[in-house]
C-alpha cells in the first residue's frame, strides 16, 4: 500500500489547503508551512497561526495528522521550538533543508545548509534530543545545493541524527523546479541507507506514483504541486479514485474562499485563488479560461460569483 504525505509548500497549502486536500482521507500525514526559526520562540499564538490544527489534536477535519516544519541554522532555538510545538499537541516535527527561496538561502535558511553535512547533523540531533522518542522528527532535503556531491554525505548524516523518516525532493536547489526530477538518486541514497525514504518531486498522476516507486523502491511519496493540480490526486493513486471533474473542483475553489474568508488583507484570498489557478490548469482547460476572466478583479465576491455563474 503506498503511503501518501502532503507537502509543505509555503505561501500556497495552507490550513484552508490543507483541509480540502485531505478532505478524503488519503494522506498518511501533511506538513504545515515552515515556521522560520531564528533567535528567539516563537509564541503559542504564532503556532496556532501556522497550524490551527494544533487546537483539534493536531489534526485536521478528516483526521489526517499535521506535522509542524521548522527552518532555522540554530540547533538550540531549533530545538527549543519543537519542544515547544510538542508540548501544544503537535504529533510530529518536521526540518526543512529543501526550501530553495534566494531569501532563506541569503539568511543561512533552507537547503544552504546541505553545504554543511555535520551542521545538518547537529541540528536534527538536538532536535531528536528535545523531544519524546516517541514523537516523529521527519526531514525534507534536496539532493544538494549546486550539485549533487554531498547527497548521500547529508542522508547519512540525518540518518545517524536520528530521523525517523527523511523526504527527498529529487533536485538541487539550483535545479529548482525544472524537469526532471532525478529518481534515480533517490535510489542510490536509498540504497546506502536504511532510514525509511519518501520520493518527492515530478508526481502529477498515477502512472507517475507507480513510476516513481518503480525506480526509487520507496513506500511512501510525498506530492505537492500534484495535489494542487488535481486535488484528489492522492485518492485516483490509493484508491484508484476517478479525477475531480471540473465542477467538482469549482466547489473546492469556493469551500477555500469561505474558508479563508476573514482574512485581513482584502487582496489575500484573490490572490491565494488564482495562485491556485496556475496549478489547476495543468489538469483543467477552464481553469487558464476562469484565470484570464478575474486576473484583474480584487473583490472576493466578484470572483465567487462569477464562479457560481460560469461553472456551477
Amino acid at each position: 500500500m503506498i503511503k501518501i504525505v502532503l507537502a509543505p509548500m509555503e505561501g500556497v497549502i495552507d490550513f484552508a489547503m490543507r483541509e480540502i486536500l485531505t478532505f478524503d482521507g488519503s494522506y498518511s500525514y501533511g506538513l504545515t508551512e515552515f515556521m522560520r526559526v531564528n533567535d528567539h520562540l516563537h509564541s503559542k499564538s504564532q503556532f496556532t497561526r501556522y497550524a490551527p490544527e494544533l487546537l483539534t489534536n493536531g489534526k485536521t477535519q478528516s483526521g489526517t495528522p499535521i506535522y509542524i516544519q521548522l527552518l532555522g541554522q540554530d540547533k538550540n532555538w531549533m530545538a527549543e521550538n519543537a519542544f515547544r510545538a510538542w508540548e501544544m499537541g503537535a504529533l510530529g516535527i518536521d526540518l526543512n533543508f529543501g526550501c530553495p527561496a534566494k531569501t532563506v538561502n541569503n539568511h543561512g535558511g533552507g537547503a544552504i545548509l546541505l553545504k554543511e553535512p555535520s551542521v545538518v547533523h547537529g541540528i536534527v540531533k538536538q532536535v531528536r534530543n528535545a523531544v519524546p522518542s516517541e514523537l516523529p522528527v521527519t526531514v525534507k532535503m534536496r539532493l544538494g545545493f549546486e550539485d549533487k556531491t554531498l547527497a548521500i554525505e547529508n542522508a547519512k548524516a540525518i540518518e545517524e541524527a536520528g530521523a525517523t523518516s527523511l523526504a527527498i525532493h529529487a533536485r538541487t536547489k539550483l535545479e529548482g523546479y525544472k524537469p526532471p526530477a532525478h529518481w534515480d538518486w533517490i535510489a542510490k541514497i536509498k540504497k546506502q541507507t536504511t532510514i525509511p525514504i519518501v520520493a518527492n518531486g515530478d508526481i502529477w498522476s498515477k502512472q507517475d506514483a507507480v513510476n516513481c516507486i518503480k525506480k526509487t523502491s520507496c513506500e511512501s511519496i510525498m506530492i505537492g504541486r500534484g495535489a494542487l493540480s488535481l486535488p484528489n490526486l492522492a485518492n485516483t493513486i490509493t484508491a484508484n479514485a476517478k479525477p475531480y471533474n471540473w465542477h467538482r473542483t469549482c466547489h473546492l475553489i469556493l469551500q477555500y474562499a469561505e474558508y479563508r474568508r476573514d482574512q485581513g488583507n482584502q487582496n489575500f484570498v484573490p490572490n491565494r485563488i488564482k495562485q491556485w489557478l496556475f496549478y489547476l490548469k495543468r489538469q483543467y482547460l477552464e481553469a487558464g479560461d476562469l484565470f484570464d476572466v478575474i486576473k484583474k478583479l480584487r473583490d472576493l465576491n466578484d470572483i465567487t460569483y462569477i464562479i457560481k455563474k460560469n461553472y456551477l
